[in-house]
């Protein structure tokens, strides 16, 4: 089976070629980050339109790069949601008009899903069942994965996710969008324990997490404090450490509580090296193992979206002539494979 997989729920435009057998066969991206630098986050309105723009060439970079063409495909998989309704309307639209126009199936992929399959990408792939810790800049939350389409929602954010706080503090620090990486960066190099901020709901039981007060504490030492660089890398360090160690405490309460030694982190965040650095030590610890993506395919990528579209069309499951997006999806709601 080959599948093309379209990505289009933020700010990124995402288009990749799948096979079963040769494996990912093209991967092609375009970044709006110039697009909305100015604005200091993503503007819905200016990303839909960017995504008119790219992503028919896209598709044809594609299947240059993969030496196919449409005559080639067993399916086009789309990203319904969750995502901005207009970034996810394009992609829904052009996915499903393609497929009707090709006399193919096509497939609704949740956005989500795509990122916690992202690992099976790679040689090394984790066996069901396992933890998930899923971290982008719209969502946190940790699942318990049974197989494929069969999640367990164990905990998730109650307010800001780990991705949208790292860019909100960022942006206070006065760093340009996207702020994350480079506060990553800043914190190089910065001194330990300098500041000290608080573990959000890590001092209760669950797996909820909140990272809204964090941002707060941090808002309020970068007010109280000169502005010199080493300061800034200081209150960036002691930033990114916090939201480390509570997405570390939380994963260590999910493994134990299910027994489960396999951990998966995926989406954005997950490219963070001290993240993976500090989760790789905890496994080690536990005679476990933790699994993620190449960096490239941390963030939004079609790739992700055309492998968790083929595994939803070889169950026979495939989209209706409606074009139907969810911003608001929940991820446990999904049908079982």
């Amino acid at each position: 089976m080959r599948i093309l997989g379209i990505e289009s729920s933020c700010d990124e435009t995402g288009i990749a070629i799948y096979d079963d057998e040769k494996g990912l066969l093209a991967h092609q991206l375009y970044s709006q980050v110039k697009v909305h630098a100015d604005y200091g986050g993503v503007v819905p309105e200016l990303a839909s339109r960017d995504h008119v723009r790219k992503t028919l060439p896209l598709i044809d970079a594609a299947f240059a790069q993969a030496g196919c063409g449409p005559e080639d495909l067993d399916g086009i998989a789309y990203t319904a949601g969750p995502g901005l309704v207009g970034a996810l309307l394009v992609g829904t639209s052009i996915g499903r008009s393609l497929a009707y126009g090709w006399d193919i199936p096509a497939v609704a992929v949740h956005h989500m899903e795509g990122h916690l399959l992202a690992p099976m990408l790679e040689e090394n792939i984790p066996e069901f069942p396992f933890i998930a810790l899923l971290v982008s800049g719209g969502h946190t939350m940790m699942v318990k994965v049974a197989d494929i389409g069969q999640y367990e929602v164990l905990g998730e954010s109650v307010d800001d996710a780990a991705g949208e706080a790292f860019d909100k503090t960022a942006k206070l620090l006065g760093l340009d969008y996207p702020g994350g990486p480079r506060l990553a960066k800043m914190a190089e190099q910065g001194v330990a324990k300098r500041f000290i901020f608080p573990r959000p709901m890590t001092d209760k039981p669950g797996l909820d997490f909140s990272f809204s007060g964090l941002k707060t504490a941090a808002s309020i030492t970068i007010r109280e404090n000169d502005d010199d660089d080493q300061t800034k890398a200081d209150i960036a360090h002691a930033f990114q450490t916090a939201v480390i160690d509570t997405l570390v405490i939380k994963c260590k309460r999910a493994l134990k509580q299910t027994g489960i030694k396999r951990l998966v982190i995926a989406g954005g965040v997950s490219a963070n090296t001290q993240l993976r650095l500090q989760l790789e030590r905890v496994m080690k610890g536990m005679k476990g193992e933790v699994f993620y993506p190449r960096t490239e395919f941390c963030t939004d990528n079609g790739a992700m979206i055309a492998y968790a579209g083929m595994q939803r069309l070889k169950a026979g499951q495939f989209a209706t002539l409606d074009m139907k997006t969810k911003p608001r999806w929940p991820i446990d709601s999904l049908e079982p494979i």
